[in-house]
């Protein structure tokens, strides 16, 4: 899916002259799990920024879960792609201006998700081990909280339920 244009004014020398500069709104979302390759390939890709000294990694992987004596297959992720990503563009702004970052990189699988397989990939670099796990710890919160992405629980008994998140 490409970028999403997303407009923001600009303040250049002059306080009366604005400018519009296009930012690219990043698509987190991939069809199908986060391979563990893809994972390892996004840790090596970095290896060349010395200025990182600390790296924050959280993987979300699906669970079979027991509920009420149903075992949790698979979960079928759906989101309101459009508004999920305006979203994540505003805390991915916000996460910037609070903490000390030299990246991040943020992936969320949609479609069946088999138990056992990565369903969440957010990845934070900074200069200090701190600022990247606190901001690494706070994207995670925000995406379960405040993202429009529902999870259906595919039980072994071929039901259903969706999924809370907490």
């Amino acid at each position: 899916m490409p970028s999403l244009p997303y407009y923001l004014p600009i303040r250049v020398a002059n306080p009366f002259i604005a400018i519009i500069m296009e930012k690219k709104v990043k698509n987190i979302f991939v069809q199908g799990p986060i391979a563990a390759s893809f994972v390892a390939d996004s840790i090596q890709k970095h290896n060349t920024k010395t200025n990182i000294g600390a790296h924050s990694i959280f993987l979300g992987q699906v669970r079979n879960d027991v509920v009420d004596g149903k075992t949790v297959v698979a979960i079928d992720y759906t989101a309101y792609e459009e508004m999920a990503l305006e979203k994540m563009h505003v805390i991915r702004e916000e996460i910037f201006q609070k903490y000390p970052l030299t990246c991040m990189h943020i992936h969320h699988s949609l479609g069946r998700i088999e138990a056992g397989a990565l369903c969440l990939f957010v990845f934070t670099s900074s200069g200090h081990r701190k600022a990247a796990i606190d901001a690494c710890e706070e994207v995670v919160e925000r995406i379960k909280k405040e993202l429009p992405i529902w999870g259906k629980e595919l039980f072994d008994n071929a039901t259903h339920q969706w999924k809370e998140n907490s």
